[in-house]
């Protein structure tokens, strides 16, 4: 309590900077003895001062354990307790329960994650807007306007995630010339701030077509342009209902259907589902409309442990996939269970997300993951046995992967319980099945992100797509849903839909969209965005967040676990802060 708000938002911000390897000699009272004039003294100053709060934003998606949360407290992924790895003082139980309270460590990092990345971009585009003579910088008046105009869209993307996540949340315009926090926004201060930063920034970022040299070489990667732009400032109208109580599905869809008329860059849907997953940085884009991006070499934040890497099982990279970089996995994440340890499918209508991906059995996603050589895969999901080859005695021998709590080859399924050897089909006398009760063969996993064999160059170089082209046509779709316009909707989802199946399927939705529900709807969302971050955001949109049943999850008492509450750590750094209701 005696160091300020400021000393603490300060040490956060230089813990990132060492984290990036940005800097060699760090003092707490950096902003204050840090003399512009003589920092930034040439092109390069300024481009690395600019693309300094990039990496630790790509960071973040991950980071505080963001990503955890977001995805164990939804209705689509969990981690389990397997015979005791996981069990983590039943730290993922809070998260599947929505249980948790203020010593939980994401309620403190995950602020911390946003809010050094909305110190670093602060900070830059401080900097930015003390430069008096660009063309001294050897920058030109354009270049610069785009540079601040990144920072602000930058700063606004985190502030709506911290914002989705906290709802009452600080707003830092300034670093440098400050030494107090401040007290927490009104979530309609929040939203109107929002707003005006991404208008503000709209007119002088660039449109993606400005950034394709020759028509061949694709810079839009990493940077944010006016529709990704436009895209953040969808999301908080779509969200307006639940973030200030007003109504904007109206300027929502107006906004969506701009975006995809072209209004603010030129993009079109991919041919296949895959590939806004497999984008390694490398010639035209088309669907992703802002991605970070990812090399072998440095950065690659959604093979992290925290996301992707560890919802696979044990030896399954190495052995399976071939991939050894990183040597095991760790089964952290999977799919909740759609079916009993008998195999019979659960009756609630949420959860069971690979049952709802049955639902369509022709789906190119619902194939085992399998890497095809020469930077190419199929199949999104693992699940039975694993097999690989290795050479015994000089023999070349089939094997399947195990775990690390017995001698048998796993059977993964779409179960929750212990299995242990038993073989598939094979009724168990254990019925138990909740998160405290799962072996290894539990849960399906996924491959959303390919992981191709160690020698394949492009093995983890997809870049991380944050928004895509599709977001804008469902989130158009779930407006046109909402006025009655079912056919309108089933057009646009059916745009992107028509690349899981093949030609001709009877997968599609009618044209006159009468298949379409609210929890049809919902299902969908969940099958497109599948493991994207955004679960709980939909179903908190759509009412079912606190309300609704799924898998080892009853209704909460009340809704105030629609938003999380601020940590201990953060508490006590600002005395101004006011904790948010129901914590």
């Amino acid at each position: 309590m005696k160091n300020t708000y400021k000393k603490y938002i300060t040490n956060a911000t230089l813990a990132a900077a060492l984290m990036l390897g940005s800097c060699t000699k760090l003092d707490e009272h950096v902003y204050d003895k840090v003399d512009q004039s003589q920092f930034l003294t040439r092109r390069d100053d300024v481009i690395r001062d600019f693309l300094r709060p990039f990496e630790h934003s790509y960071w973040s998606i991950q980071g505080g354990d963001s990503y955890s949360v977001e995805e164990n407290s939804t209705d689509e992924i969990g981690t389990f307790n397997r015979q005791g790895d996981w069990q983590d003082g039943g730290y993922y139980q809070r998260m599947h329960y929505h249980t948790w309270n203020t010593t939980d460590r994401f309620t403190s990092d995950s602020w911390t994650a946003f809010y050094q990345g909305i110190v670093l971009c602060t900070n830059s585009l401080q900097d930015m807007e003390s430069i008096t003579d660009p063309v001294k910088l050897n920058v030109t008046a354009t270049e610069l306007a785009d540079f601040k105009a990144e920072l602000r869209t930058l700063r606004a993307w985190l502030y709506l995630r911290a914002f989705d996540f906290y709802r009452n949340i600080e707003i830092i315009t300034d670093v440098k010339h400050t030494t107090q926090g401040n007290k927490q926004s009104t979530p309609e201060e929040t939203f109107n701030y929002i707003e005006s930063e991404l208008k503000a920034a709209l007119p002088d970022l660039p449109k993606r077509e400005a950034l394709v040299i020759d028509g061949t070489t694709n810079n839009s990667i990493g940077r944010w342009t006016q529709a990704g732009a436009a895209a953040l400032l969808m999301r908080l109208y779509f969200n307006a209902k639940v973030y200030i109580n007003q109504d904007k599905f109206a300027d929502c869809a107006k906004l969506s259907q701009d975006i995809i008329d072209g209004k603010y860059g030129s993009y079109q849907l991919d041919t296949r589902w895959d590939a806004p997953f497999d984008y390694t940085n490398t010639g035209p884009q088309s669907e992703v409309i802002y991605g970070f991006p990812s090399t072998l070499a440095r950065t690659h934040w959604q093979y992290d442990g925290g996301m992707y890497f560890w919802a696979l099982t044990y030896d399954a990279a190495p052995l399976y996939c071939g991939f050894t970089d990183f040597g095991q996995s760790n089964p952290k994440y999977a799919l909740q269970p759609g079916r009993d340890v008998d195999s019979v499918e659960y009756s609630f209508k949420l959860g069971k997300p690979f049952v709802k991906f049955q639902h369509y059995p022709d789906d190119y996603r619902l194939k085992l993951y399998k890497n095809l050589g020469n930077s190419k895969r199929e199949g999104m999901f693992l699940f039975g046995y694993l097999p690989y080859q290795h050479q015994v005695n000089g023999r070349l021998v089939t094997d399947s992967v195990k775990g690390n709590k017995g001698n048998y080859p796993l059977f993964i399924r779409d179960q929750v319980g212990w299995f242990f050897d038993a073989k598939p089909g094979t009724k168990i006398s254990d019925k138990t099945s909740n998160m405290d009760h799962a072996d290894h063969n539990s849960g399906v996993f996924f491959l959303k992100y390919p992981l191709y064999p160690t020698p394949d160059p492009n093995r983890i170089t997809s870049a991380y797509a944050e928004v895509r082209l599709s977001e804008i046509y469902y989130t158009l779709a779930e407006c046109k849903y909402r006025t009655g316009d079912k056919a309108g909707a089933a057009i646009l989802l059916n745009a992107v839909r028509q690349r899981n199946y093949p030609a001709g399927s009877p997968s599609l939705y009618k044209p006159d969209g009468s298949q379409l529900t609210d929890q049809e709807m919902l299902d969908e969302w969940g099958r497109e965005f599948f493991g994207e971050n955004r679960r709980r955001t939909d179903l908190i949109r759509w009412g079912v967040f606190t309300t609704g049943t799924w898998w080892d999850k009853k209704p909460d008492p009340d809704n105030h676990t629609i938003i999380f509450p601020i940590g201990r750590d953060i508490m006590g750094a600002n005395p101004q802060f006011v904790q948010n209701p129901g914590y």
